[in-house]
């Protein structure tokens, strides 16, 4: 679960905390000399903290505006200082609200991940604070604390940044982990299914084998050569069985020819109900062909192929049984078959 602080509830606090610092020049606006300066100073800032905290912007700052706003910052005590006087009795008091008011754009500036125009900012007010009114007056007049907000701004952006990082590397992590598990499951449970599969189809025959303790006549061991050229396709041609399929080559093993079929994980992106067709085919295309030697295998996963399927008999009056394992290929068989089955949509 995510927990987080909406972004509208975030910049109404700036907002409200920066209408604060005008509000506290409006009210000691009878303690400058010059009150026009401080107005123009206060719509310099206004605007530029209205356009920081306008909605619909990306979360870091455009480099044109945190420009500006150290423009501004710049602009706020040339404008505002000249017109205080640092003798005054009593203390100037909240008449200096221009540099809360600094800090303030600044941590604004900082927090939208422009840290380098905060601090040439905020270098601007203490170079000007220094010239104008002495080290003193940067103690004094709260400098210090601008300069303390856009150092905490600075260290939570940072911060918060390098904790989103890091909640993104450990989210692929576990998705990977997801990921691998569920890999694992599926190649267990297809492991499984296979060994079920073999154990059903070889059982009879192991029973029947047992029973005559081995003495097959020899129409029944043809009949456990088909059946170990079967559990052999369910491993190699896992996505090119399907019943008919199986009885197709079946059907022509018993003719004498060698069918071999090879699944190279071509069609592992391909689901079951849409391979169908393409397996509809491949079973016409075996039970059709009356070649000696029939060779099925997937494409390659780009490829618009799906299954191509070569049939060849060997020249001359060789026979099936002469063309050695299913692996090997004759350099003289004739090519009685050479069909390509699109891969389905």
């Amino acid at each position: 679960m995510r927990i987080g602080v909406p972004r509208s509830l975030i910049v109404s606090l700036a907002a409200v905390f920066s209408g604060y610092h005008v509000i506290l020049g409006l009210y000691t606006i009878d303690v400058p000399s010059n009150p026009l300066p401080v107005l123009a100073a206060m719509v310099l800032y206004v605007a530029a903290t209205a356009v920081s905290l306008s909605p619909g912007q990306p979360e870091r700052m455009p480099t044109w505006l945190a420009a500006i706003n150290v423009l501004v910052c710049a602009a706020l005590p040339l404008l505002i200082a000249p017109v205080l006087d640092l003798e005054r009795p009593g203390g100037l008091g909240y008449a200096t609200w221009y540099v809360a008011a600094v800090g303030t754009l600044m941590t604004i500036t900082s927090t939208r991940r422009r840290h380098l125009f905060a601090w040439a900012g905020i270098a601007t007010l203490v170079i000007h604070t220094i010239v104008w009114g002495g080290f003193g007056a940067v103690i004094g007049i709260g400098v210090i604390g601008s300069v303390v907000w856009v150092a905490i701004s600075h260290i939570l952006s940072r911060a918060l940044a390098s904790a989103s990082r890091d909640a993104l590397q450990f989210a692929e992590a576990e998705r990977e982990a997801t990921n691998w598990q569920a890999a694992q499951d599926a190649h267990l449970t297809e492991r499984q299914v296979r060994l079920s599969t073999t154990t059903d189809r070889a059982l009879p025959m192991l029973q029947l084998i047992a029973e005559r303790q081995g003495d097959l006549t020899d129409e029944e061991r043809r009949e456990c050569q088909y059946l170990e050229a079967g559990i052999r396709d369910e491993i190699r041609g896992r996505r090119l069985l399907n019943d008919s399929v199986r009885q197709a080559v079946l059907d022509a093993r018993r003719r004498g020819a060698v069918v071999t079929l090879f699944d190279e994980g071509g069609l592992d992106d391909v689901d079951e109900a849409s391979m169908d067709g393409a397996l509809t085919e491949l079973a016409e295309a075996i039970a059709q062909t009356q070649a000696m030697r029939i060779i099925a295998r997937t494409a390659p996963a780009d490829s618009a192929t799906a299954i191509t399927v070569v049939g060849l008999t060997p020249a001359g009056d060789s026979s099936a049984s002469e063309l050695g394992s299913d692996d090997e290929e004759g350099d003289d068989d004739e090519v009685d078959l050479w069909m390509e089955i699109p891969k389905p949509a």
